[in-house]
């Protein structure tokens, strides 16, 4: 499973017609609705484990019900609030999908699930307006960062390794730039933009510790500060290096290390 708590287009179709669809469903629901600050529906895909999954995340105006179309017009989502909860309204909502793994699901199947578009987010606020919000998913999902290594020693492929890497501090996680999307998965080798990276740390035993940071996209390096890792417990660490392309997919990877 992914590092817990911290992660949180019809593009195929020619461009005339993806203009007709997104008109005729967005712009009677668009008229006079206020629109939701943050609309994103993207996927994740963890590249150690081989699962894919669809995320969202909805924030805006204080709202009692709230559904998701895909590109069809088919809902896909749909969450009412009532009693005390409706009166009081909600302002943020994320999801995660269930997140099998190829051998369960099929990425072309889980693809053919969610095609490629736009994907509307319709609802009413606790005021009586209509609210409104639209994304588009693609499944261009970035490629894994590669030649990961801890402190100069090339990363082990899962944490299940034996022997996992042990180095000395301070400890250095590098990897090579993205520039494309995945080899295998979704819409394959093409150029894609990096819009941010995040370094994932967590150290399990004795109790929960996770060190999460943001960096910015032409990263290729983390040094993990000393506060943490002199919290060893002698279990080790694992991390994940999760690097988020312009359409907010994601791809991660994930890796154990221990300290000499």
């Amino acid at each position: 499973t992914m590092i817990r708590s911290m992660h949180t287009a019809l593009r195929a179709l020619p461009a005339v017609t993806l203009f007709f669809l997104v008109s005729a469903s967005g712009a009677g629901a668009r008229e006079g609705a206020v629109e939701l600050e943050e609309a994103d529906v993207f996927f994740e895909l963890n590249n150690t484990d081989g699962d894919l999954g669809i995320h969202a995340k909805l924030d805006g105006e204080p709202w009692k019900r709230i559904q998701i179309r895909n590109p069809w017009g088919r809902k896909q989502l749909k969450v009412s609030a009532r009693g005390q909860l409706g009166r009081q309204g909600i302002t943020e909502l994320f999801f995660e999908s269930a997140e099998p793994t190829f051998d369960e699901l099929d990425p072309e199947e889980f693809f053919g699930r969610f095609p490629e578009g736009y994907y509307e987010i319709t609802g009413g606020t606790t005021e009586g307006q209509k609210l409104f919000g639209i994304d588009e998913l693609t499944h261009l999902l970035p490629a894994p960062p590669e030649n990961v290594t801890v402190s100069g020693v090339p990363a082990a492929e899962d944490c299940d390794a034996d022997p996992l890497p042990a180095v000395s501090t301070p400890v250095v996680i590098a990897w090579d730039p993205v520039t494309t999307s995945h080899p295998d998965l979704g819409r394959t080798d093409e150029p894609i933009e990096v819009v941010n990276q995040q370094v994932v740390l967590e150290r399990e035993e004795p109790e929960l510790l996770v060190l999460s940071v943001d960096l910015p996209p032409d990263a290729t390096s983390f040094e993990v500060p000393e506060d943490f890792t002199d919290l060893d417990s002698g279990d080790g660490f694992k991390f994940e290096i999760l690097i988020r392309e312009d359409s907010g997919n994601q791809t991660a990877i994930e890796s154990c290390f221990e300290l000499l």
